[in-house]
C-alpha cells in the first residue's frame, strides 16, 4: 500500500512538473540566459517550502511512518566543495537541458533523448562514489 501512495505521489508530481513547463528545455534556457524569472520563481519558492518543512522537521512536528522523529544530522559547512559541486550540477543541467526529476516526466512523455541524459546521471553518480572517499578527504 505504501509503495501505492509513493507511485500516485511521484505521478502528481510529474503532473506538476509538466504543467509548471519545469521540464521544458526552452524555459531552462530561458532561465539560464536571463531571460525570464519564471524557473527562478519556482526554485525560490522551493527554497522557501523547504525551509519551513525543515524546520518542521526539526522540531518534530512532522514524522516518520512509524511516527518517530526524523532527525536532521548538520553537515559539515565547505565552500569549495558546494562551489564545485554547484558548477559541476549547473553544467551538467545547462547542457542536458533538465535536472533529475524532470527526466522521469520527459521519460513519460516518450521523449527519449532524456533517457541518454538519464544514463549519464547514473553513471556520474557511480563515479563519484567510487572516487568520493578520495574527494572528500
Amino acid at each position: 500500500m505504501k509503495n501505492i501512495k509513493l507511485l500516485i505521489l511521484g505521478i502528481l508530481f510529474g503532473i506538476v512538473l509538466s504543467k509548471a513547463e519545469i521540464i521544458s528545455w526552452y524555459r531552462i534556457y530561458e532561465m539560464f540566459k536571463f531571460q525570464s524569472f519564471h524557473m527562478y520563481g519556482i526554485i525560490g519558492s522551493a527554497v522557501v517550502i523547504s525551509f519551513f518543512l525543515m524546520q518542521l522537521f526539526k522540531k518534530g512536528i512532522i514524522k516518520d511512518e512509524a511516527g518517530n522523529k526524523i532527525k536532521i544530522e548538520e553537515k559539515e559547512k565547505d565552500f569549495k566543495r558546494t562551489f564545485f559541486g554547484g558548477i559541476i550540477f549547473g553544467l551538467g543541467w545547462a547542457l542536458s537541458g533538465a535536472c533529475a526529476a524532470p527526466l522521469f516526466a520527459l521519460l513519460g512523455y516518450s521523449f527519449l533523448p532524456a533517457f541518454i541524459v538519464l544514463i549519464g546521471a547514473i553513471l556520474g553518480a557511480f563515479v563519484f562514489g567510487l572516487v568520493s572517499k578520495k574527494l572528500l578527504n
